[in-house]
């Protein structure tokens, strides 16, 4: 009979000491849990993590491009903001351009645009300068602070046409305009042919149309850069003048047509009318050298008189 009691006081503190140690491990499960999560939320300081801390949305352009005069936007977005401001500076000079919704800086041509309730703060730049360019900084005011690095390109865009500023084609002929540009952001707009001061008119003709082709053609190609070609067919005198090729974002480039009646062997070639044949330089050679031999005897002659 002892011994039966003693065994029942034996199971009961192995019951006892197994409910102890199941708590003590649950214990120990639940700080080692609060541990990670807590190490989780600091090691990713300023990403997204499980905290909530301020951090930047990096699927953003960071390098961007503008042309002269055409306006600029870096994109900058923060996630999980809180109570907490984002300013822009210009790291050049670090000047504070704006602080939250307000504009620092006299220069009106910078403002930040930020939609009501929304995590884009947009640094605007109207009619930006060759002397705008450089690194301009998105931050924020935390502790330590956090800031993303945004470059920002201009160019002046120029056109260009292909071939001699003066040209010279015979009556009846054709003649054909390339220009070319290439500088720029992707969105190099598009490109309008000026005679004068006149916009050039032309008639596009679909391929199954019946219908005599148009005098005057043009054909303009997007690719890595911008091309279009006017074309003018059976030239006529009055076609002569100043033809311009004015693109919409960028500097235009003009050429200056001569049609002419006739044979005109050394403008023709070489599209400039100040340009003359060998023949015609050593004769103007032999002329001048006569002159001044001429000129040189006379001054002698003088002389021993």
């Amino acid at each position: 009979m002892w011994a039966l009691v003693m065994w029942g006081a034996e199971m009961r503190g192995v019951g006892v000491l197994g409910y102890r140690l199941k708590i003590g491990v649950l214990v120990i499960v639940i700080m080692v849990l609060g541990f990670f999560n807590e190490s989780q939320g600091t090691a990713h300081y300023g990403e997204d993590s499980v905290g909530s801390f301020p951090y930047f949305e990096y699927n953003v352009p960071r390098n961007v491009t503008t042309v002269v005069g055409q306006t600029a936007f870096l994109h900058c977005r923060v996630e999980q903001l809180g109570d907490k401001a984002v300013s822009w500076i210009r790291k050049r000079d670090l000047h504070i351009l704006t602080a939250g919704i307000l504009t620092y800086t006299s220069d009106q041509r910078f403002q930040v645009i930020r939609p009501d309730k929304s995590e884009n703060w947009t640094l605007q730049i109207k009619f930006p300068q060759e002397r705008d360019a450089g690194i301009y900084e998105c931050q924020v005011n935390t502790e330590p602070k956090m800031s993303l690095a945004f470059q920002l390109n201009v160019v002046e865009a120029k056109a260009h046409i292909l071939g001699p500023v003066d040209l010279y084609v015979k009556t009846g002929s054709s003649l054909s305009l390339t220009c070319i540009l290439s500088q720029g952001p992707h969105d190099l707009g598009t490109i309008f042919w000026y005679k004068g001061s006149s916009i050039i008119e032309y008639k596009e003709v679909e391929a199954n149309e019946i219908e005599e082709a148009p005098r005057v053609r043009l054909k303009t190609e997007w690719t890595e850069q911008l091309t279009s070609r006017l074309t003018i067919e059976k030239l006529l005198p009055t076609d002569s003048g100043n033809y311009s090729c004015v693109p919409t974002m960028a500097e235009p480039a003009s050429v200056n047509v001569h049609v002419i009646n006739g044979e005109h062997p050394a403008a023709m070639q070489h599209g400039n009318a100040n340009t003359a044949s060998p023949g015609a330089l050593s004769v103007n050679l032999l002329i001048s050298l006569y002159c001044t031999l001429a000129t040189l005897y006379t001054s002698s002659i003088d002389g021993f008189r």
